[in-house]
């Protein structure tokens, strides 16, 4: 995941090594120098006459590159976030002379904000929430930030269009009211210019909901297309008072092509929007069929899909990874949104809510959506603000704890011990 900030300055580097994949990690240098110095004190420490200071900064970041060779030499990583201001020409030239010497492309992110009303904003609701501030008066915190903003300015030299062309890089200016984009060499770097050019910082909630209760849930089978049960019909009524009761301003409801999501939605009484992208993963040879079944029919595959939930493809059908691709569009277009109701599958709803909360892939196919209940999730610094609510309607539960034993050779009841999970 891509991070940026929208102080007055900010100048991020996204390295990629030659292969073009998109395993990505973030290397913040913030949380380097908190590591060194065990406790801030004040903007002092980022005086540019403050030798010492510089002497740790500059530690700091090398201990950092030496991290993004580790990842991307043992860890197999493929794109590495270097997450630091990066103001000085001298800190960027050593940046590309790192990257060249280990065969990295390098693309620059660099926001710039010269309007004191947004920074003002920015610094209360992001930075004084930092680890810096903690427990510290808002007021003050926001006097400091302030004057480490001047410190930097004190050597701030911003990317030049004529000294720096060869370099690639996009420039966001106030929050993305004007971008000036430059030398964009591949089909990563376009993607993240078209991912910082569609976010906003637009106060905003996304509401995932699983849909109601389908008859297929009832008869413990995976797939299909069957419609509502009773109390997923009821648990529909019951979504559409909710989402009335929130008075939520200019909201967008999408479902998938699936019947349940579809006669889910139409209880809300608003128009809806039909993605095909956002169907439920295609279980292939498996679609309609209790895990007993597949237990009985497909002993190996049952096993090996327990053993890398993530990564393994039902046979003619799709992994969850090919379902976080499919569903690289919705998200795109969920961060150019404002408030978003998504009606739609668990698989789906793993994908989307490991997006929102930076979750692992390991991590993801495990994440508990249980039917009838909304996931409220507000974007606040540092990650977001989840709400679960629970609108009263019983429902069968489809959520399957991690086996403990994934080995192709156990008995169908050490298989089948625990409960069903619907994808």
């Amino acid at each position: 995941m891509l991070t940026h900030t929208h102080t007055h300055t900010h100048l991020n580097v996204v390295f990629t090594p030659t292969i073009e994949l998109c395993r990505c990690q973030i290397f913040n240098l913030g949380q380097y120098r908190r590591e060194a110095v065990q406790s801030y004190k004040s903007f002092e420490f980022f005086r540019p006459d403050n030798e010492e200071a510089m002497q740790i900064r500059k530690a700091c970041a090398s201990n950092a590159l030496k991290d993004v060779v580790i990842y991307f030499s043992k860890e197999h990583g493929q794109v590495a976030v270097f997450d630091a201001t990066n103001t000085t020409r001298e800190r960027r030239v050593s940046i590309v002379s790192f990257a060249k010497e280990k065969g990295y492309k390098v693309f620059f992110v660099e926001s710039i904000c010269d309007d004191p009303d947004i920074i003002a904003q920015n610094i209360t609701d992001v930075k004084v929430s930092s680890p810096d501030y903690l427990n510290c008066d808002k007021e003050e915190a926001l006097a400091d930030f302030l004057k480490r903003i001047e410190c930097y300015k004190q050597t701030y030299v911003p990317l030049d269009d004529e000294k720096d062309r060869r370099l690639s890089y996009i420039k966001i200016f106030n929050v993305g009211s004007r971008y000036l984009v430059n030398c964009v060499r591949d089909h990563i770097q376009s993607r993240i210019v078209y991912y910082l050019m569609n976010i906003h910082v637009t106060p905003r909630s996304i509401y995932l909901s699983r849909h109601g209760e389908s008859n297929m849930n009832l008869l413990g089978c995976i797939g299909g297309d069957s419609g509502l049960s009773p109390r997923g019909h009821k648990y529909a009524t019951a979504l559409g008072t909710f989402i009335k009761s929130q008075h939520i301003k200019d909201l967008k409801v999408w479902t998938s092509h699936m019947k349940r999501t579809i006669q889910t939605a139409e209880h809300l009484g608003i128009p809806y929007e039909q993605w095909k992208a956002l169907n439920e993963i295609d279980a292939g040879v498996c679609e309609e069929l209790t895990y007993e079944e597949i237990q009985d029919n497909h002993p190996e595959e049952f096993a090996l899909r327990d053993q890398d939930k993530y990564r393994y493809r039902y046979p003619k059908g799709e992994s969850y990874e090919d379902l976080v691709h499919r569903l690289e569009p919705v998200i795109m277009e969920l961060e150019r949104q404002e408030n978003v109701l998504v009606v739609c599958h668990q698989a789906v709803m793993r994908c989307l809510l490991a997006y929102l909360l930076d979750k692992t892939a390991d991590e993801l196919p495990y994440l508990k959506c249980p039917l009838h209940t909304v996931l409220k999730l507000t974007p606040v610094a540092y990650g977001c603000k989840v709400e679960h609510v629970f609108l009263n309607v019983e429902a069968v539960n489809t959520h399957r704890e991690r086996p403990g034993n994934v080995d192709v050779s156990r008995d169908p009841e050490e298989a089948l011990k625990t409960i069903p999970d619907h994808f």
